[in-house]
């Protein structure tokens, strides 16, 4: 195989269906593919995502095993039963950066310890809109220098783990209205604005020695009026790598983009062509497979790069350059040993990080639910990034700790309030809602009730941005297992 055709599989970060690798992936390993990566369809169990990546190691010895475990709300790991560990808003919340670093190291000690050595997080986006459809508890805040210290620790405690840490999504989703999963974001924020906010948690994951940053599929105009950010000459080789005397950043790791199966640039531009524009603008690493993940695609966006390189459209150097950097990220975690934490990083540190990033609000006297109590779900659609496989709430755990506790999930067209009564009956009502400034839905349904029950307890598990109502108010800061475990023993008094 001919050096172009082995650097452009190289620069691929493809993913695969199965909880074995499939033989086209272990064939294109031998050829020069050197990434892979891992969604929830790919996992069931540690043990079994040990052998996986075993599987695979036993291919290429120096595979980069990439995953999207942000912890919180974004997990693989447990997809199927919600994150043991809260999510960036709310260790933001908390404010302890030492506790940040804690819970990273141990997310990351797990991935390691299940052959997984880079992970596309954290989120270093400042969520300056709060109606943002995408990042939300996602980010660690709305303010740029708390995102930059967590930003921080998280970034080194993921990374004394022996994982590769991942950046994203610069230039900064955190002030978009759009998800471009569905179409392409634009931010008409000034460059003053851009280097005040959006990139001083980049500046500080750089300075921390993040081996990676991910691209964002973002217009912003004040930055490139035409393409965006992943597409974006000005943005990746202009702004990420250019000379700090010049105001770029100087980044000299692993740019890899976000997956380019989402509508903004497969929608526009499609992924062949869209994969050769990236490459050409300074991304390093193609993140494909999330919704494509088949033996095709590779081959399609494989021959797109070589031809592309040999026409002159993608200089060869270029392509050249952004393999080499896949391999000096392999050979880093091939060599990165995981560091000894303190007594901070523990199994239990992402369960007392959820208990103390709970707020708590009454509107008196709190008589914790002693017998079974009725939880009322309102569940909006599911952000993509998050999946509507994973479990969230509050009744697993309620139920665990007041046995008889039942559910009922309430939508959009399923919110009214007398439903929730008769099914209550007597019983205490808990409502579990998730984002409810930005659903009129929700909050419509949510304020009927609790002039209906005042006893009701709310639990808020997106952003807290609504006044707090009814007898108990509890923001949990994210829809993790673990927070609604750690909500559930506020609720059962124990």
């Amino acid at each position: 195989m001919d050096t172009l055709t082995r650097d452009a599989l190289t620069v691929l970060q493809p993913g695969f269906t199965g909880t074995t690798a499939p033989d086209w992936l272990l064939r294109r390993l031998g050829e020069g593919l050197a990434s892979v990566g891992l969604f929830g369809r790919n996992i069931a169990s540690p043990e079994q995502l040990a052998a996986l990546t075993a599987q695979l190691r036993a291919e290429r010895a120096d595979v980069l095993v990439a995953i999207d475990e942000e912890g919180g709300d974004v997990t693989r790991l447990e997809v199927r039963t919600g994150s043991s560990f809260p999510g960036n808003l709310a260790l933001g919340a908390v404010d302890d950066t030492r506790l940040t670093r804690a819970v990273a190291h141990e997310l990351g000690r797990r991935l390691a310890a299940c052959g997984v050595n880079l992970n596309w997080a954290p989120s270093a986006d400042v969520n300056s809109d709060p109606d943002n459809p995408v990042i939300g508890v996602r980010s660690f805040g709305a303010d740029p220098a708390l995102v930059a210290r967590h930003t921080t620790a998280y970034v080194e405690g993921m990374q004394a783990a022996g994982v590769a840490a991942c950046a994203k999504h610069f230039p900064g989703h955190g002030d978009t209205a759009v998800d471009s999963h569905h179409d392409l974001p634009r931010i008409d924020a000034d460059l003053t604005t851009l280097y005040a906010r959006e990139l001083v948690p980049f500046r500080a994951a750089i300075a921390a020695g993040t081996k990676a940053v991910m691209s964002a599929h973002i217009l912003l105009p004040a930055l490139d009026a035409a393409l965006p950010a992943t597409l974006s000459p000005a943005a990746l080789h202009g702004l990420l790598r250019g000379p700090v005397t010049e105001g770029g950043l100087g980044f000299d790791g692993l740019i890899v983009t976000d997956g380019m199966e989402m509508r903004a640039i497969s929608g526009t531009y499609g992924i062949e062509r869209g994969s050769v524009m990236a490459i050409t603008a300074g991304a390093d690493a193609i993140c494909v497979g999330g919704g494509l993940a088949d033996e095709g695609t590779v081959l399609r966006l494989r021959d797109a790069l070589v031809l592309a390189a040999r026409s002159g459209e993608l200089p060869e150097e270029r392509l050249a350059d952004a393999a080499a950097r896949v391999r000096a990220l392999a050979r880093w975690t091939s060599g990165a040993g995981a560091e000894q934490e303190g007594t901070g990083s523990a199994p239990e540190v992402g369960l007392t990080a959820a208990r103390r990033a709970l707020r708590v609000t009454a509107t008196g006297p709190y008589e914790p639910i002693a017998g079974p109590a009725y939880v009322a779900a309102f569940t909006p659609v599911a952000n993509i990034a998050v999946g509507d496989e994973t479990p969230w709430g509050v009744a697993a755990e309620l139920a665990r700790l007041l046995p008889g506790t039942e559910t009922g999930t309430y939508g959009r067209d399923a919110a009214g309030t007398e439903e929730v009564l008769r099914a209550a009956g007597g019983r205490r009502i808990v409502a579990v809602v998730r984002d409810a400034h930005r659903h009129p839905w929700m909050a419509q349904a949510l304020g009927a009730l609790v002039t209906a029950r005042p006893d009701t307890v709310v639990v808020e598990m997106g952003l807290n941005q609504a006044p707090s109502v009814g007898a108990l108010h509890i923001a949990t800061h994210g829809a993790a297992r673990v927070c609604g475990l750690a909500a559930a023993e506020v609720i059962a008094g124990v």
